[in-house]
């Protein structure tokens, strides 16, 4: 069995690569995802932590994902997620290699962040808000700029200090970025919004969004987190990755509670999307949010490219 370090795993996943698999896979009926696994860690353990377990698998490939939440990490100076990634031969069981997790579910989540804008998101946006400062967030403007011309990146978060050590990575990287304190205006002043966080009380309010903007939900993942008030779905045309995220997202779940998302609807999928079964965005004027829960689909897809890139080698 191969094992792929971090460095190694982030090699091979290039968003100008790992965008268009997402699409194709999304578009193709070929691999199985069960729903996830959910753990919660009983009383008395310290951290109050979660255990997703998170299969899929095709004709080739089985992979499995195993990742550890513990948002009160961030007190200790700790990221709130860690993750393992097993893949397997799927015809003998064989196991092929062991990936790092973390930039599996990073670069994935936000690869289906750009892929959901790709559909979503204005043509000619190019001012992009980041709310976060963890693993994720920190690959977004690279994401984004694989399915729009990004020329200009805002980051808040909880921690001003975080926001501003951000943006001065990224602008040791050439991009034009810069923290901000000012929640309320950065976002009234964004094209997209991306929300990469584990909050659990909304941060983005509707009454902000300017007309024509994206919102972008990736960071809540079950019932009790949520990113945005329910007035940010009010009028909007609204995609998810999967239908579990009908399920898990607390953001749907008080949006649906409020009225402002119908209890009735079914947004479309990802699936459906690059299918083309539904439309995304329709005209320049119209709000539009994207909310993912994560897929076990996206981490197949990004840990057989990291196999396929080094078997090709």
């Amino acid at each position: 069995m191969q094992t792929f370090d971090a460095a190694a795993t982030r090699a091979a996943l290039p968003f100008d690569a790992l965008v268009p698999a997402l699409r194709t896979a999304f578009a193709s009926t070929a691999a199985v995802v069960p729903p996830r696994h959910v753990h919660a860690l009983g009383p008395g353990t310290p951290g109050a932590g979660t255990v997703l377990i998170m299969p899929a698998w095709n004709e080739s490939f089985l992979g499995i994902k195993t990742i550890n939440i513990f948002a009160a990490n961030a007190a200790l100076g700790l990221p709130g997620l860690h993750a393992t990634y097993v893949l397997y031969d799927a015809t003998t069981g064989v196991p092929l290699a062991l990936m790092d997790g973390n930039e599996i579910t990073a670069h994935r989540t936000a690869a289906a962040a750009a892929l959901g804008a790709s559909f979503l998101a204005r043509a000619d946006a190019r001012r992009l808000l980041v709310l976060g400062s963890g693993r994720v967030a920190r690959l977004l403007p690279a994401a984004f700029a694989s399915v729009r011309a990004i020329d200009r990146v805002q980051v808040w978060n909880h921690r001003p200090a975080g926001a501003e050590a951000l943006a001065a990575q990224w602008r040791a990287e050439g991009i034009d970025a810069q923290a901000v304190t000012d929640l309320p205006a950065a976002v009234r002043a964004a094209d997209i919004v991306s929300c990469a966080t584990l909050a659990t009380a909304p941060l983005v309010q509707g009454a902000w969004l300017a007309p024509g903007s994206h919102l972008d939900l990736i960071g809540s993942f079950t019932p009790l987190m949520r990113e945005a008030d329910p007035a940010c779905f009010d009028g909007a045309r609204v995609a998810i990755d999967t239908e579990e995220a009908l399920a898990k997202a607390g953001d749907l779940l008080d949006a649906r509670a409020a009225g402002t998302l119908a209890a009735s609807s079914v947004p479309p999928t990802l699936a459906q999307l690059c299918r083309g079964e539904c439309a995304g965005r329709q005209n320049a004027q119209e709000r539009t949010v994207f909310k993912a829960v994560g897929s076990a689909l996206e981490d197949l897809t990004a840990a057989t490219r990291v196999w396929q890139q080094a078997t090709e080698r």
